[in-house]
């Protein structure tokens, strides 16, 4: 009963999320609407629809404070950043598809190569600069301005875009679609109905659309992070409730499933619409986009606020243990998308498969560590021989 109340939070959760993605959406649509190359993907999109990640980051270190608060942010942002690596570009693909849009989307092979390129460092530096059992402040502020070069990468490369691609794209909407007023708009977390009715939206109003969504989606990370520590626990009281047994796992685990999956949901969204729009470059880019800011800012940012705010963070053996082989194994996963991406002159639904059947064989192989079945150590052995290998 208590993994059944856990889940329904989870999904509440994900509602939320995916509700105040719309006003994600329409806010960094117009935000960025002058940028090209895959470039509003990469860091407009992007930055909006991880959010979650970060928010969930810095709620597990401000609830948890113990040596697994780290391993929930690391399994959070890891398994997001798998998730963006596998099952975006395939549900991305196989919508497009199944849409009768394309029999196959076309990628540009720059925006690939320098989002795969920057994302596999991104992943390199995390394997190498947090080897030890301390985390200290000056983690968490090399990986943040690891982004900042990524970002100014991506602004001085960028090129002008053409004149007929800047447009406003407003979505139309039946008058039956919308909502009767702001109180029901509010009900259905309709977040530009409720702030601005039927005006029309200009930047200013969709940089305070963005914030505000970015609120509701905080929120709903808190609870989201409450609901993840309730599955590792042996037991959690909800209150009038009472008493419920959880999975009694290393919360690592239930992040690396459970809350990367809902967090994820915004760039799901996204990738999803900039496909449908035609927009492939920002399909994908958001999705590599999104786990380089993972990496970097959404789990260095945290980072380096808490340590500085309560000092290191000393891991003990198994949560050492544990978030080596997931880096490792981040990295390997990625360096397979990458190349999935780039083999041929398109993409079409058989990488979509192979895509999912690698996350299918990641969750089955998270399943079996933490259920502790006999492959999973093997791999796991194997893991960490290469980690140690790779830090001496």
């Amino acid at each position: 009963m208590g993994i059944v109340i856990s889940l329904i939070v989870v999904l509440i959760c994900c509602l939320i999320i995916w509700r105040a993605s719309d006003a994600f959406e329409e806010s960094s649509e117009l935000i960025g609407e002058n940028l090209s190359d895959g470039v509003r993907g990469a860091t407009i999109n992007a930055i909006g629809s991880s959010m979650p990640e970060l928010f969930t980051t810095v709620f597990f270190l401000l609830v948890l404070k113990d040596t697994e608060s780290f391993s929930g942010g690391l399994g959070t942002t890891a398994g997001s950043a798998i998730f963006n690596g596998m099952i975006i570009p395939a549900v991305v693909i196989l919508a497009v598809i199944g849409a009768g849009v394309v029999k196959s989307i076309q990628v540009s092979k720059k925006v690939l190569i320098r989002d795969g390129i920057s994302l596999l460092v991104a992943e390199a530096v995390l394997i190498f600069l947090i080897g030890g059992t301390t985390l200290k402040w000056y983690h968490g502020l090399i990986l943040m301005l690891l982004y900042v070069a990524y970002i100014v990468i991506m602004f001085s490369t960028m090129s002008a875009p053409a004149q007929d691609e800047v447009e406003d794209e407003v979505e139309d909407q039946d008058e039956d679609e919308k909502s009767s007023s702001r109180f029901m708009a509010l009900l259905t977390l309709d977040i530009q109905y409720a702030l601005y009715k039927d005006e029309e939206l200009t930047k200013g109003r969709a940089w305070v659309q963005l914030i505000i969504s970015m609120m509701v989606i905080g929120a709903a990370c808190l609870l989201l992070v409450v609901a993840c520590q309730w599955m590792g626990a042996d037991t959690f009281t909800v209150p009038l409730l009472g008493e419920f047994s959880g999975f009694g796992i290393p919360i690592i685990f239930v992040s690396v499933v459970i809350a990367s999956a809902a967090t994820s949901v915004p760039d799901t969204i996204l990738s999803i619409r900039d496909a449908k729009a035609g927009n492939y470059d920002d399909a994908v880019s958001n999705a590599i986009g999104s786990n380089i800011f993972d990496v970097c800012f959404a789990l260095g940012l945290p980072l380096f606020i808490y340590t500085l705010v309560y000092g290191d963070i000393n891991m003990d053996a198994d949560i050492v243990v544990y978030s080596s082989e997931l880096r490792i194994l981040l990295f390997i996963l990625t360096f397979i998308a990458v190349m999935i991406y780039l083999f041929g002159k398109s993409m079409g639904k058989l990488k979509a498969y192979l895509l999912l059947m690698v996350y299918a064989l990641f969750t089955l192989y998270i399943v079996g560590r933490a259920m502790d079945w006999e492959f999973a150590k093997t791999i796991s052995d194997y893991l960490n021989s290469m980690y140690s290998a790779i830090n001496g």
